[in-house]
């Protein structure tokens, strides 16, 4: 594939995920559901969220989604109870569980995501929304677009998520900041 070939993908990926959540840019209600977790409780999201909700769209064999994880980690150790990262793992053979324990994630894991993943508009990994707690995403990564640095078409899909990864570690928390920060001027 072509730079050119990714950037008309991209294009197009960011024009579907714009128009599954049609309402106010940055405010649409997030979609419910009911899952399973990897605990095996039974679980309605958002409505059963605790704190502010990062929903992360995954799979196992995906190099951008393993950079992800550990800032995810950190962020989650950062802002304790006020966030919580629920990992929907979709689009994957492998086992996410054995994934998630042998790295030590605290996330709630969902599995078997596939049908969530359509709902709410994934169709690449990773995908990433914030949920504040009024049940509307406020952020998400599809909407985080750079300029690639010279030489980035060149570097393999590892290499590209370690570039990638800490940039959008830095938007998502300037995100999650931006939340706190009106929520407790409120």
């Amino acid at each position: 594939m072509t730079h050119f070939d990714s950037r008309i993908g991209l294009i197009a990926l960011l024009f579907f995920s714009a128009w599954s959540f049609a309402d106010e840019p940055g405010r649409a209600e997030a979609p419910s559901f009911s899952a399973s977790s990897a605990a095996g409780d039974s679980i309605e999201l958002p409505m059963q969220q605790q704190g502010i909700g990062l929903y992360l769209f995954w799979a196992s064999w995906c190099p951008y989604c393993k950079a992800l994880m550990p800032h995810l980690q950190s962020i989650e150790d950062e802002f304790g109870d006020r966030v919580t990262v629920y990992a929907l793992n979709f689009r994957d053979q492998n086992d996410p569980e054995k994934y998630i324990d042998e790295r030590g994630f605290d996330f709630v894991l969902i599995p078997d995501a596939d049908e969530i993943a359509a709902q709410w508009g994934a169709r690449a990994t990773p995908a990433l929304y914030i949920v504040d707690d009024e049940k509307r995403i406020r952020f998400s990564l599809y909407d985080v677009l750079t300029e690639d640095p010279p030489g980035y078409e060149q570097l393999g899909h590892s290499q590209r998520a370690e570039r990638r990864a800490p940039f959008w570690a830095a938007r998502i928390r300037q995100a999650l900041d931006s939340l706190i920060h009106n929520d407790a001027g409120s």
